[in-house]
């Protein structure tokens, strides 16, 4: 059978995948839940927007008769990652997560882990500091009850509307970025703590290597557990499992 992929995209991970299945002649289509204003351009025809939950997306899976779903969404998408779980198996579809390993601290990091955004918004019940808060725009709300503080916010798209605090500086950016130049931003602002997802991968790690080079403490928080599901690290082993599923006919 012919592979015809879905993936479920949000990351630079995502990309690289799409890429490459291109480029070795596979057909799919790339998925965004649009919630950034300017998706990158993909080499596969792309869609945006949301199933239906669990079961919009197990009847989109037979209507376009897709035979291989990637979950290559951020590792903090927690429902949608529910989501095709439960839609893989009620559409009898195989399903692979291409995702990062989490960060673990090094020699040097000063990690306070939390299991989640309200744990970080506790920790945070302190006195006034300078935060680089790395949490993603759809989260800003969630730490209003902690005024005090500045917020250093680091977003892809302009905020639709102010950020929910009375002291605070936005930076419109997309990364990779590079630790150098986040140390630099830190430097500027004189941010004396960050708060970050354990979001894995590179692209993302130069305010974590920036923060350890100040001597900054980090609130971590940690990742949502998932059901279990077979993930894989590297998009080569992805698209082995693609290879090995049509060479037995799943």
């Amino acid at each position: 059978m012919h592979p015809n992929l879905l993936i479920l995209a949000g990351t630079t991970e995502a990309t690289a995948f799409a890429r490459h299945a291109a480029e070795l002649g596979l057909e799919g289509t790339v998925s965004f839940a649009g919630r950034v204003a300017r998706p990158l351009r993909q080499p596969l025809p792309q869609r945006v927007g949301g199933f239906g939950g669990a079961e919009g997306l197990a009847a989109y899976l037979k209507e376009h008769q897709i035979t291989h779903l990637i979950d290559a969404t951020h590792p903090f998408a927690e429902q949608m990652s529910r989501n095709a779980v439960v839609a893989a198996e009620r559409a009898g579809v195989p399903l692979v997560a291409l995702t990062r390993p989490p960060w673990t601290p090094e020699a040097g990091d000063d990690w306070v882990r939390v299991p989640d955004i309200a744990g970080a918004v506790a920790a945070l019940d302190r006195p006034a500091a300078r935060v680089m808060l790395a949490v993603g725009r759809m989260h800003l709300a969630e730490f209003a009850p902690n005024p005090q503080h500045f917020y250093l916010l680091r977003l892809v798209d302009p905020p639709e509307v102010p950020p929910p605090f009375p002291d605070h500086h936005v930076v419109v950016d997309r990364g990779p970025f590079e630790a150098e130049a986040d140390r630099a931003l830190m430097e500027a602002q004189g941010i004396e703590l960050v708060v970050s997802k354990n979001a894995g991968g590179t692209g993302a790690y130069a305010k974590i290597a920036a923060a350890r080079s100040l001597g900054l403490p980090v609130v971590m928080i940690d990742r949502p557990a998932l059901p279990a599901r077979r993930e894989v690290h590297d998009i080569e082993e992805a698209l082995a499992w693609v290879h090995a599923g049509t060479d037995l006919g799943v």
